[in-house]
């Protein structure tokens, strides 16, 4: 199999050999025993080899031994077998009841090197068998189109493409999509204050110049409704109430006054239109009920926002690398009917009931109907509240758009993933009840939220309705700012079009990294030092690693023609020969288990490996020329390898830094 092998899984070959052994080895030792589910896994530390396994405490149960006794004999056997049946395997060491393999790294290192060089931009991507590729959406970002987005929208986005590359590489057919949140008080409040100012063409950024109205209207509305609020608790005489209420007055007047430093001629036009219409919310009630009636002058207006504000999210994720697939309106699924077919069929379910004049879901009806809660991991005494479907009003919630939406996706899937923040955990809990209570079993297994948790900058205060926060374009050009200035540093001489081109790669994939190394359901906390460090635990340090592996070989001038691999016999070698062949492993895993932060994690690892031995062992000058072939090799492999890690992750490797 080495000679010119090429390989999409090394040490997938590696552990299937171990099995194989293990397997026989117990067959031939005890004949009558039938084991299920035998494993060999990764051991707790390199020091106790490159795979292990447990069984011996299984056999132990059986057989009435030690597991060290069974493990000493399991290796001598597996020993026995090694010289006739392995090509990877070298030796077999039995070791406190388990017994710990150990590849003969010469050849891993030839089958996992070529292959890496071989495969190229393809080495990592592991698929899955035809009978397991899926058809899979990804639904990430949905910002609203009222404000730019946000970091909290920016983890959003990086994960959901993060998770869509992943599930790429593992074969599956893999669609993103944005949902446009275009129906509802939010983006009327936008429409009625545009529509006040004249409809004016943005200026600048249009998504930021439409979060600029949209707080500039909401400042309007909240100074107007508490002023009369005070002149009535004036009248009633409620001292208390006015002093609590001209405080948050105070407050308001502030976040004006920031507001009207930005564009004061937009300010004031809006201010004296707000304060000059008769009922302001009347005003905003007629767009969202004209929108969702599908009234010309309604959509018209409101689409013509959203439409502005979509192209400067284009603008933002193009910047980001990302791409979406497909763009749902909200709207769309409002008129298609596909509302009122789902709220007559759960009505029809049973699991609702009218209250107050509004129509509610019994969530926690469907979950003990159906014995749910333990495969929702809720405790049986939990009790799920219930959702209102339909106010008193007639109106309907966001929820039950989400359960018709979610419906339509599945048209075009079977398994739908939604990016989603952490606090979104019990509505999307209600939709996949709603599902259940349908009669769509399958499907609700087959409806996943991805929750994240918040991302934090320490010092700042963020509310969309007052026009504060950090906007994920002003975390870019600060994290390209930043680069800009770092990377004359690292790399002295570079041409002002290269320290540009270099800064934004570096500044761009900093914030991306920072976004996706942390578990998604921790806080991460944003701070410039951790995410701009070249020398540990970040993109920038991933990428200069990456660069120094291309140098290396710039300097090199030549291909590694007779590489002897045999002469790598260095414990920082064999760390790097190993997480060589683990790579199409770490994806799957990573895939499967839609972590993107394992892969992060790995390229630090091998960062962290790969210098350590660049500081320690000469390559192009290493002797003999079959020593420095096989370090050049290797350089290689580390290199293609840590640009495909990164491009799972949507970064930008560059060559030089």
């Amino acid at each position: 199999m080495l000679a010119g092998s090429v390989v999409a899984d090394p040490f997938g070959a590696l552990r299937s050999e171990c099995l194989g052994l293990l397997s026989e080895a117990i067959a031939r030792l005890w004949s009558g025993i039938k084991l299920d589910g035998i494993k060999v896994s990764l051991p707790s530390k390199l020091e106790f080899g490159d795979l292990t396994t447990n069984v011996c405490f299984t056999l132990a149960r059986e057989l009435g031994k030690s597991p060290q006794e069974l493990a000493s004999a399991l290796a001598s056997e597996i020993n026995s077998l090694i010289p006739s049946r392995a090509e990877l395997l070298s030796t077999a060491e039995a070791a406190g009841g388990y017994v710990n393999f150990w590849s003969d790294l010469a050849r891993l290192a030839e089958l996992s090197i070529s292959s890496a060089r071989c495969l190229g931009d393809r080495y990592g991507h592991l698929e899955v068998g035809p009978g397991e590729k899926r058809k899979i959406i990804v639904e990430h970002t949905s910002a609203n189109p009222i404000h730019p987005m946000h970091v909290g929208h920016g983890r959003n986005a990086v994960l959901g493409d993060a998770l869509a590359r992943l599930l790429r590489a593992r074969g599956h057919d893999v669609q993103t999509r944005f949902y446009v949140n275009d129906v509802g008080r939010q983006v009327a409040i936008l429409a009625y204050g545009y529509d006040k100012l004249g409809r004016p063409r943005p200026r600048g950024k249009p998504d930021h110049f439409f979060g600029l109205i949209y707080a500039m209207t909401n400042c309007a509305l909240e100074i107007r409704r508490l002023k009369e609020e005070v002149n009535r608790a004036i009248r009633a005489g409620s001292d208390e109430r006015v002093r609590r209420l001209k405080a948050e007055l105070d407050s308001w007047a502030f976040s004006a006054h920031e507001l009207r430093r930005r564009e004061p001629d937009l300010f004031d036009k809006l201010f004296s239109a707000v304060e000059g219409d008769e009922d302001p919310e009347a005003s905003i009630s007629e767009v969202v009920r004209a929108y969702e009636a599908r009234e010309g002058w309604a959509v018209e207006l409101v689409r013509g926002i959203c439409e502005e504000c979509l192209r400067g999210f284009r603008e933002t994720l193009d910047r980001l690398g990302i791409s979406i697939d497909k763009w749902d309106w909200e709207s769309e699924v409002v008129w298609s009917n596909l509302v009122a077919k789902v709220l007559a069929s759960l009505e029809a379910s049973g699991f609702t009931k009218v209250r107050a004049g509004a129509l509610e879901f019994l969530a926690n009806a469907v979950a003990e109907r159906f014995g749910l809660k333990g495969e929702l991991g809720l405790s049986g005494e939990f009790e799920i509240p219930p959702l209102t479907l339909v106010r008193s009003d007639g109106t309907t919630l966001y929820e039950i758009r989400d359960v018709a939406y979610t419906l339509r996706k599945f048209k075009d899937a079977d398994l739908v993933i939604n990016v989603i923040g952490a606090d979104q955990k019990l509505a999307q809990l209600h939709v996949k009840l709603a599902l259940h209570a349908l009669g769509e079993h399958e499907k609700a297994r087959n409806l996943i939220h991805f929750a994240y948790n918040l991302v934090k900058i320490p010092g700042a205060k963020m509310s969309a309705r007052r026009g504060r926060f950090i906007t994920l374009d002003g975390l870019l050009e600060e994290a390209v700012s930043r680069a800009y200035d770092e990377v004359p540093e690292h790399s002295p001489g570079l041409s002002e079009e290269e320290r540009t081109r270099i800064a934004e790669v570096v500044g761009v994939g900093a914030v991306k990294f920072t976004l996706l190394a942390q578990d998604p359901a921790k806080e991460i906390t944003f701070t410039w030092d951790r995410v701009l460090n070249f020398e540990e635990n970040s993109a920038p340090y991933v990428q200069y690693t990456h660069a120094r592996a291309c140098s290396i070989l710039r300097k090199a001038g030549r291909e590694p023609e007779q590489p002897d691999f045999s002469l790598l016999g260095h414990p920082l070698e064999r760390e790097l020969v190993l997480a060589i062949a683990r790579f199409p492993e770490v994806v799957a895993d990573a895939a499967d288990s839609l972590r993107p932060d394992a892969i992060a994690n790995f390229t630090i690892y091998l960062a962290d490996r790969f210098n350590s031995f660049y500081a320690s062992l000469p390559v192009i000058r290493a002797e003999p020329r079959g020593l420095s072939d096989a370090r050049l090799a290797l350089v290689d492999a580390v290199r293609i390898v840590l640009k495909n890690a990164l491009g799972l992750l949507g970064i930008g490797a560059p060559e030089r830094m």
